[in-house]
């Protein structure tokens, strides 16, 4: 699957938005935006044209963030699993079958889930098994 030119400069430029954006500075320069916004409607005398103006762009603005926030995690989330399933095609010993669990239906995972939380209690040792018992 190819990507457009465009497609790539606008991946570029909303993980750009999103670096920035995710910095602490932001967070600073946003409230002392707010506060800055709050005391001039304090001196206009909370007019109801500005305040419907500052809802609706914050609406959109928190709009196109939630999308910025979604591409980047979703690109952050293919480049993760991409990593790991090269991790388990290097090891000889891994189940290859795992590499595209992610497209698995439901009752497939239920039957892995429990096939490895049946193998980590079977390397369970005998000192461990009567540790858990006794914490209880």
């Amino acid at each position: 699957m190819e990507h457009s030119t465009i497609q790539r400069r606008l991946s570029r430029i909303l993980h750009w938005v999103g670096d920035i954006t995710s910095r602490s500075g932001a967070t600073a320069v946003v409230v002392v935006l707010l506060l800055g916004f709050g005391v001039f409607l304090a001196i206009a005398g909370f007019p109801v044209s500005w305040e419907a103006a500052f809802s609706t762009v914050a609406g959109a603005i928190t709009l196109v963030m939630l999308f910025i926030v979604q591409h980047t995690q979703s690109r952050n989330q293919v480049v993760l699993q991409l990593k790991l399933d090269e991790l388990i095609r290097s090891s000889p010993d891994a189940d290859d079958l795992l590499v595209h669990l992610e497209v698995a239906d439901d009752a497939e995972l239920i039957v892995l889930e429990q096939d490895q939380l049946a193998h980590h209690e079977s390397l369970r040792g005998p000192e461990e098994e009567e540790l858990g018992d006794n914490s209880q």
